[in-house]
């Protein structure tokens, strides 16, 4: 998604939003939710699976993030609507490294997500913001293909 908003104006990450804490939200619920919201499709539990947890330390100079990075199951097959989060697109693979992209998700998350698709991993981040990042992969399940 092209971002319309801060973090990340202008730049493409995946759709998601912040866990409700106050209600008690799981993140599989939160992502669940973000789904309907960000992409207008109902989702069950059981069609979202969590791939990485990303820890994010003093991203933008100023914030901690910890990100719970989950992958819809079943393929989407019309491309959402642009909604006030921003726009929409589907890229291959190979196009995602001419995109505009948040740092840390070019330096680590993309390529962990990809290492990992299938299985899982757990990665700590301590942003720079002007350099690259340090990273400490914390758990790697990666799916191994013959």
């Amino acid at each position: 998604m092209e971002r319309a908003q801060e973090p990340n104006l202008g730049l493409w990450s995946p759709p998601g939003g912040k866990l409700d804490v106050l209600t008690g939200e799981s993140p599989y619920a939160c992502a669940c939710r973000e789904v309907l919201e960000e992409l207008g499709v109902s989702a069950d539990i059981s069609e979202v699976r969590l791939t990485g947890l990303v820890s994010e330390h003093g991203y933008g100079g100023e914030t901690h993030w910890l990100l719970f990075l989950f992958e819809l199951t079943r393929p989407l097959t019309t491309l959402p609507a642009p909604h006030r989060e921003g726009r929409f697109q589907f890229f291959a693979r190979s196009e995602l490294e001419a995109l505009p992209l948040p740092q840390s998700d070019r330096e680590r998350i993309w390529p962990y997500f990809w290492e990992h698709r299938g299985g899982f991993f757990a990665a700590h981040c301590r942003c720079d913001g002007e350099t690259t990042n340090q990273w400490l992969l914390e758990e790697s399940r990666a799916v191994r293909t013959a």
